[in-house]
């Protein structure tokens, strides 16, 4: 009477959206073309992070870093998260004015955790990224640190020498701008 119910295929298909000039992926999806006209969508659930908020004997010496001047923290995991846009030095500089200013510098970082964890699909824990970094700053920044530390990533040197180091953006997915050649010529 009815016709047969097509069976469900992991991960559904979708039709090709219209051409528009807008990023049609977000944090949790990304798509894979199949053929001509269609795409698949993956769901990718939140793992959990490599260490805890309180696990900061894991690395002694950040954990007294961050204590003293957090800035300086703040900064490296910037440059990663931003993928080398903006620098240490500038993201540090923004998080100490922050600081100086307002006296309550989350209300910078905690946007920096939350790209982090769309970066790496991790998992919101234990609470929301604004209260971890109001009420947790620097165990927060601490973890942050070692997550992207335990990825590969060297800290010390910054994102454009990691990216070389990983040889030319290989394993993270990063790529650098083509290099300038020279001025404009007629």
């Amino acid at each position: 009477m009815y016709p047969p119910k097509p069976e469900p295929t992991y991960p559904p298909t979708m039709a090709l959206p219209p051409t528009t000039g807008i990023p049609v992926s977000s944090a949790n999806q990304y798509f894979a073309p199949t053929g001509p006209a269609a795409f698949q969508v993956h769901s990718q659930e939140p793992v959990p992070w490599s260490t805890g908020l309180c696990d900061c004997f894991d690395d002694c010496g950040n954990c007294c870093l961050t204590c003293c001047c957090p800035c300086i923290t703040f900064g490296q995991i910037a440059e990663i998260a931003d993928k080398g846009s903006t620098s240490c030095g500038v993201s540090g500089a923004l998080y100490a004015l922050v600081m100086w200013v307002t006296g309550c510098p989350c209300l910078y970082s905690c946007f920096y955790r939350s790209k982090l964890r769309a970066q790496y699909s991790l998992q919101e824990s234990p609470c929301n990224d604004c209260l971890v970094h109001c009420f947790c700053e620097s165990c927060a920044l601490c973890q942050e640190y070692r997550e992207l530390k335990r990825r590969g990533f060297n800290m010390a040197i910054g994102w454009r020498a990691n990216v070389e180091r990983q040889g030319q953006g290989q394993g993270q997915g990063a790529t650098l701008p083509p290099g300038i050649q020279g001025g404009m010529s007629r």
